[in-house]
């Protein structure tokens, strides 16, 4: 590995750090960046997942004021998000590298979708339920979220995206409350992912510890910079960097 090489790994460890704390789709800027310095996809996928990890814990302390009074929420939806990670890597280890890329495009683009219609949907359920708040997460969003630690095992990219979306429309909680819940689910998916790879999956450790320094300091960034953000500005920063992932997944596969 050349000096530039390290150089240029660690900042995108820096901005995808950076990007995961305020929304996700951080592996967007890392993926890309290693395939193109002449890593194999698999390797980058793993070396990215393990690296990214220190970098959403960051991110989740940085949220810590904002998840004051969650952890016994957190710990059930830790739990899908865990059992959820597993099944993405058995899933990423056994099929061919590209049997879930032509999806993932589609799930980011509904979560896109979901994003931006939240409001609505969130008042119309509200309305349907009587006008009550809903602070209790049902059977349907632990089960979502599951399906999301399924994705972001596999392929993490905007995952954060599809976390927001869906606890957005089924909890009725302030946004950078569900950002903070969003970061520790992510780190929780990332950390479960790295630690099958180290064993069985093909990893670069230079890598992982450039994407792992650069990413921790992402991640405090991210978490500053975050939760200064309006509920409206950060919405629309959700949705401009989903569509931004749509549009780079698509390109990878023309």
């Amino acid at each position: 590995m050349t000096w530039w090489h390290a150089v240029l790994i660690a900042l995108a460890g820096v901005w995808a750090g950076t990007i995961n704390t305020v929304v996700g789709s951080g592996t967007l800027v890392t993926f890309p960046v290693l395939v193109a310095l002449g890593y194999p996809p698999v390797t980058a996928t793993t070396s990215n997942a393990i690296g990214l990890a220190p970098g959403t814990i960051s991110g989740a302390v940085g949220y810590r004021k904002e998840l004051t009074g969650q952890w016994r929420r957190l710990l059930g939806f830790a739990v899908a998000s865990f059992f959820g990670a597993i099944g993405g890597t058995v899933l990423l280890l056994s099929l061919p590298s590209d049997a879930f890329e032509t999806v993932v495009p589609v799930l980011v683009g509904l979560a896109v979708v979901l994003v931006i219609v939240q409001p609505r949907v969130a008042a119309w359920i509200a309305t349907r339920n009587g006008g009550k708040p809903r602070h209790r997460a049902g059977p349907l969003l632990v089960f979502l979220i599951f399906l999301v630690g399924i994705y972001g095992g596999y392929f993490t990219a905007a995952q954060g995206v599809m976390l927001m979306a869906f606890m957005g429309m089924l909890l009725s909680e302030p946004i950078q409350r569900l950002n903070g819940i969003k970061n520790v689910l992510a780190a929780v998916v990332n950390v479960v992912a790295g630690a099958v790879y180290a064993f069985v999956a093909p990893i670069s450790w230079p890598v992982v510890g450039l994407l792992a320094a650069g990413s921790v300091v992402g991640g405090l960034l991210g978490a500053k910079i975050g939760r200064r953000l309006s509920p409206t500005v950060l919405r629309i920063v959700i949705v401009v960097i989903g569509l931004a992932a749509v549009v780079q997944l698509v390109l990878r596969q023309l």
